[in-house]
This record gives C-alpha cells, sequence and structure tokens, in this order.
C-alpha cells in the first residue's frame, strides 16, 4: 500500500470517532428526559455513566480482537451495535431499557469503534506519533460540536425518543462506511526514509511489549492512573455541562446548549494540540503541564458569571480533558511499542470506565445534596493539586531480558548453563 494512502485511513478514521464522540452531548437529553419521565439528574446521569464504563472494557476485547482478525470486522461492529443501542433508546419508557439501549448495547459499540482508529493509526504514522492520536481521537471529541445543537432542535421538533431514533440511523451509516476503510500497514512498515531521532529513541521502550510483559511493569498502572485523573476531572464537567452552565450564568436552555457545542470544541482542539505539543516537550511533561492548568480552572470555575468566559474557561478544561486521550495512546505505544497497543491501550482505557462511574456520579450528588457545583469543582482541583506528582515521577520500563534461544538443539541443562553465564 502506498504512503500516501495512510491519510486516507487517518481521514476515515476520525469521521468515525465524531459519530461515536455524539456520546459526549448526553447532557442536552438530561432535562428533557427528566421532564417527560420524573426520572432524577443521577438516574439520567446513569445512563452516560454505563456507556463509558462499558467502553472502556468492550475497547480491550476490541483491541484483542483486532489483533486477531484484523481492525475492520471490528470497527463495523461497533459501529452496528452503537447505531442499534441509540436506536433502540428511542423505545424507552423506563430506566432499564435506556440503561441497557444506550448505556450497555451503546457502550459496547463505542469501546469496539474507539479503539480501532487508535491502534490502527499509531502504526500507520511512527513518525508523528503524538500529532496522529490526537488528530485520530480528536474527532471523537469534535463528536458533541455538531450532536448538541442538532440533537437540541430535534428534541424541541419531535421529541427526546424520537431524536434518539434519527441519531441512531445516522450514526450506523457514518460508522460503517468509515469503519470500512480500517486496516492495518504490512509488517514492518515505515514511511520511505523515515528513522527514529535521538529524542524519540530515548523516551521509546525499542520493544514491543505484549500485554502479560506490560502488565508486569509498574509503568503500565502509572499510565492508567494518569489517564484515571485526569478523565475524571474533566468527564465530571462534561456529564453535566448544560446544568451548570444555567445554573452559574442563567444561561436559557437554547444558549447552555450552544456553550456545550463551543466548549465541546475544546475536548478536540485539546486532544490534537496537547498530542502536537507531547511530540515536542515529551508526554510526561504535557501531563504535568494540564495538571497544573486544571488546578486553576476548577479552583476559579464556580465564581464565575458570566456566559463568555464561562466557555472559555471551560473550553481549556475540556481541551486539557481531551489532551489526555490525545497523548496517552501515543504515551503507550513509545513506552510498551506500537504492536500490540491494541490490548495494551484497551485495557488501559478502564481507566476512563472508572472514572465514568466516579467523577459524573460524585458531582451530580455534591449538586443534589449540598446544592451548588462549587464544593465539587473545588475538590477536583484539590486532587489535581496532589496528581502533578505522577507524571513528574513516571519513566520509560525497562526492556524485558530476553531469554538466549536453543536453536541448535543443545541440551536444556546447558543452555540453562549458558544463560546463567551470560547473565
Amino acid at each position: 500500500m502506498r504512503t500516501s494512502n495512510r491519510w486516507v485511513i487517518a481521514i476515515a478514521g476520525v469521521f468515525l470517532q465524531i459519530a461515536l464522540g455524539a456520546v459526549y452531548a448526553w447532557s442536552v437529553f438530561r432535562v428533557p428526559l427528566s421532564k417527560q419521565f420524573g426520572w432524577s439528574i443521577s438516574e439520567v446521569t446513569l445512563t452516560f455513566t454505563i456507556s463509558i464504563f462499558v467502553l472502556g472494557f468492550a475497547a480491550f476485547f476490541g483491541g484483542l480482537w483486532l489483533n486477531r482478525k484484523g481492525p475492520r470486522i471490528v470497527a463495523l461492529t461497533g459501529g452496528a451495535l452503537y447505531g442499534l443501542g441509540v436506536f433502540l433508546a428511542s423505545f424507552s419508557h423506563s430506566l432499564s431499557w435506556l440503561y441497557l439501549s444506550y448505556g450497555v448495547i451503546g457502550g459496547i459499540g463505542l469501546g469496539l469503534g474507539y479503539i480501532v482508529p487508535v491502534a490502527v493509526l499509531v502504526k500507520w504514522f511512527p513518525d508523528r506519533r503524538g500529532l496522529i492520536t490526537g488528530i485520530a481521537v480528536g474527532g471523537f471529541g469534535a463528536g458533541a460540536l455538531i450532536t448538541a445543537p442538532v440533537a437540541t432542535r430535534l428534541i424541541q421538533s419531535v421529541g427526546v425518543l424520537s431524536t434518539f431514533a434519527y441519531l441512531g440511523v445516522a450514526y450506523l451509516v457514518v460508522t460503517i462506511i468509515s469503519g470500512a476503510f480500517m486496516q492495518n500497514p504490512p509488517d514492518g512498515w515505515k514511511p520511505e526514509g523515515w528513522s527514529p531521532t535521538a529524542s524519540q529513541t530515548s523516551q521509546r521502550a525499542g520493544h514491543d511489549f505484549v500485554l502479560s510483559e506490560a502488565l508486569k511493569t509498574w509503568q503500565w498502572y502509572a499510565l492508567w492512573l494518569l489517564l484515571f485523573l485526569n478523565t475524571c476531572a474533566g468527564i465530571s464537567v462534561i456529564s453535566q455541562e448544560a446544568p451548570i452552565f444555567q445554573e452559574l450564568t442563567g444561561a436559557s436552555a437554547i444558549v447552555a446548549a450552544g456553550m456545550v457545542g463551543l466548549a465541546s470544541i475544546g475536548n478536540a482542539v485539546g486532544r490534537v494540540f496537547w498530542a502536537w505539543v507531547s511530540d515536542l516537550i515529551t508526554r510526561r511533561a504535557t501531563f504535568a503541564v494540564m495538571f497544573i492548568l486544571q488546578v486553576l480552572l476548577f479552583w476559579f470555575l464556580p465564581s464565575i458569571a458570566t456566559v463568555s468566559l464561562m466557555t472559555i474557561v471551560t473550553f481549556v478544561v475540556l481541551m486539557c480533558y481531551g489532551g489526555g486521550f490525545g497523548t496517552m495512546p501515543a504515551f503507550a505505544a513509545d513506552y510498551f511499542g506500537p504492536k500490540n497497543v491494541g490490548p495494551i491501550y484497551g485495557l488501559m482505557l478502564t481507566a476512563w470506565s472508572f472514572a465514568s462511574a466516579v467523577g459524573p456520579l460524585f458531582i451530580a450528588h455534591m449538586r443534589e445534596t449540598a446544592g451548588s457545583y462549587g464544593g465539587a469543582l473545588h475538590i477536583v482541583a484539590g486532587v489535581m493539586t496532589v496528581s502533578i506528582l505522577l507524571p513528574i515521577l513516571v519513566r520509560p520500563p525497562r526492556v524485558p531480558r530476553e531469554q538466549p534461544s536453543n536453536k541448535g538443539g543443545l541440551p536444556k541443562e546447558v543452555a540453562a548453563l549458558a544463560s546463567r553465564v551470560r547473565s
């Protein structure tokens, strides 16, 4: 396959992620569902939590599956399940059906589809690893930009349940077409004339870890925790964006929906911007800078009362949130090699799952018990302060010592003695 074709695959990956990333517009459904069925904030929010929780585990199995059967079948299956789950949500008249359709079925589709562009493009672009993974998931962050205002208008004209039906069909079409382009490069492929720089080599493991090897290193768990902390902070705001905007600024539902759309641009921009920055200043330094920014942003967020300033601050918060997803695939590929990044990073995405359970439910509970979002936002600022230490401490893992081969047919005792001598 010619090198130029990798950009076609990259574009298809972005469109796939845009459709999947529409899940981030969930907050515009919260109030209409609560009014129509009388469900509480926490009950409706749990739908989003289930969807993202399931996503993380489905991404892991998707990573294992694409290593065995290739990325196209995983992408097509994920797209079909995601569109079906959203469409089935249009028949919701109980929370259990909403949780099953949008949360479980849709979440499985999200996870299977999400991991594919990440795992594929990191192999096609070893020369731009940070930037391309940022672009690969940038579309996911941009999904709400399109969906939030469209869904709001549809809800007003045809109702919330019919909106699920229209969106489900649209998602199905886009994901199936985009998923058909997903394929891996030939083994050993690299851009013509390219070789890694000394700086890139110093930040990369130089060995393709398998999942079991990666899980024996403390660095895998450190990266998991980095992703969890960053995601937990941002997703707490994403899950309650529209209500937070309405409460703190007095904005109407329509204005708040527009603010959600504008702020979601930050999610998309941050995935590309911080991933690009990480190619320049290292992944570790990038996470440290994002954490420092979030300490300040979350601390001052409750005191903001104007629409314009609130939109700007939330935009930067979501830039940092998206930056974690844009940077971490390249981080994982640097530390553990690109060959098995599907299952290795796929399992790491369970951090997203657990963050989706902690962040949204925490902020919704604090709002219902304390009567405002201020206390929860200040707690997040405190957690980010402590978290700054983690990216400072993490370092690339040591390459596992390879066992000497015994191709010459030496007796096991002799081979073992040779191994001890060499060590």
